[in-house]
């Protein structure tokens, strides 16, 4: 049921207004079933691609639904840059991500390495590197590598790590780290 307020718009339209002017502070979650659930009014995921060019600040989740246009366009940024396929990215993966960075109360957006691997992007990265899974997630449109500037790789682990909610992975050389929906468990140094 949505009430008008006497100017007119609607308390969704408000707080959506309100949401994307206004950072306001998160909760802290002790772990991602509790966050997953619907604890809070807004969900919000800010990323820049070095590969693209692309900046995405979106509220994709309001008062307990996910916003259609959002999603989808969260579903594009995320897209294998090298064939430009896009998947349908699994929302429990950008649960933990937004999650995450509010956590560790991050202003900057997350550099986004790699979102949906399309699976003969998969397979390249495989034959020049040990590190890459013959059945990653990142094929699944369920996984993220992400990196921060102004946050440690391991803050960033710690973080994510709490959400309690899939894989998290500390890639320290390489200065990211990969979070994903599948099996809770944490590898790397």
């Amino acid at each position: 049921m949505t009430i008008e307020n006497p100017t007119g718009f609607s308390r969704r339209a408000l707080l959506g207004a309100f949401a994307a002017t206004v950072v306001t502070a998160a909760p802290t979650f002790s772990n991602a079933a509790g966050f997953l659930r619907g604890s809070g009014d807004i969900r919000r995921i800010r990323m820049y691609s070095g590969r693209t060019g692309e900046r995405i600040d979106m509220i994709y989740w309001i008062e307990g639904d996910y916003v259609r246009e959002a999603v989808k366009e969260v579903n594009h940024f995320m897209r294998d840059w090298r064939t430009d396929g896009v998947k349908s990215m699994d929302l429990r993966t950008i649960d933990i991500m937004s999650a995450a960075h509010n956590l560790m109360d991050a202003n900057e957006p997350y550099m986004l390495l790699s979102g949906y691997r399309s699976p003969q992007t998969n397979a390249m990265l495989r034959s020049r590197s040990r590190g890459v899974a013959k059945n990653s997630l990142h094929v699944k449109g369920q996984a993220a590598d992400l990196r921060l500037s102004t946050r440690s790789v391991s803050q960033m682990a710690r973080a994510a790590a709490a959400c309690n909610g899939g894989g998290v992975g500390k890639y320290s050389r390489s200065n990211f780290v990969h979070m994903d929906c599948g099996v809770v468990r944490t590898w790397g140094r």
